[in-house]
């Protein structure tokens, strides 16, 4: 079965040179791009709920663009005003550089891991007196709890905002040849907004073992898995399935 048409279930890159503006013109397949699901901010109010003060940390674990946000929205609701000694820990140099959108970088101590949770580590443990919130979603990984909670740091998780299924109602009479996600909640959002979903002939894509245990919970077939050593991206393992699938086009 030949692929022409993609169903991305994230936000369209903003970047001309996305890998999957290439795929297209490349391969000549229709890519549509559509959030499956978003993510609302919790109120100042809710946030005093959950007994956080800010004033209370010395330092701020930051996992995601999200998490640099809402963290900065809602110290402005709280009218809290960041300190300038306040530490950052951030999980990837792409979070520590979108940083700047609020903070001046040379004035601020900001400490970078190098991709993922446990890479923090060494950083955390140099400075384990101070006080770390984390502010993040409702589905809040399970890297993060361990790891703090086996280096012994006082930590706090508090939730930031939450992750939201979107309505799809618009796509119910709509096919693609492809549909790929990228968390387990993208998947739930398919059947949330179309319980009787029948894959049929559609491609399932996934990225990562936990989505792809979703899908599978959900009776899919997945057809394209993402990363693997030879396709560490999705548009990679994608263009792989694409050239076989469309040979001889």
């Amino acid at each position: 079965m030949k692929v022409k048409t993609i169903l991305v279930s994230q936000p369209e890159p903003k970047v001309e040179n996305s890998p999957y503006f290439e795929l297209q013109q490349k391969h000549k397949v229709k890519i549509d791009f559509r959030p499956f699901i978003h993510v609302e901010g919790v109120s100042a109010k809710e946030i005093r709920l959950q007994k956080i003060d800010l004033n209370h940390y010395t330092a701020i674990i930051l996992t995601s663009k999200n998490a640099v946000d809402h963290f900065f929205r809602v110290a402005e609701e709280m009218r809290y005003k960041v300190p300038e000694g306040l530490k950052y820990f951030c999980q990837s140099e792409a979070i520590a550089f979108y940083l700047q959108k609020y903070v001046v970088y040379r004035k601020r101590k900001i400490y970078v891991g190098p991709k993922d949770f446990a890479d923090l580590s060494p950083l955390i443990k140099k400075y384990k007196d101070e006080k770390f919130l984390l502010p993040a979603s409702d589905q809040l990984n399970a890297d993060a709890p361990i790891t703090l909670n086996a280096l012994k740091v006082d930590w706090t998780p508090a939730v930031f905002y939450r992750t939201v299924m979107s309505d799809l109602s618009d796509l119910a009479d709509v096919y693609y040849d492809v549909l790929a996600f990228f968390s387990p909640t993208g998947i739930k959002s398919l059947f949330k907004n179309f319980p009787d979903f029948e894959q049929n002939k559609t491609r399932i894509a996934v990225f990562g073992s936990t989505t792809q245990k979703e899908a599978l919970d959900h009776g899919l077939r997945v057809d394209i898995l993402a990363p693997t050593p030879a396709t560490p991206s999705m548009t990679m393992a994608l263009e792989k399935y694409i050239a076989e699938a469309n040979k001889g086009k």
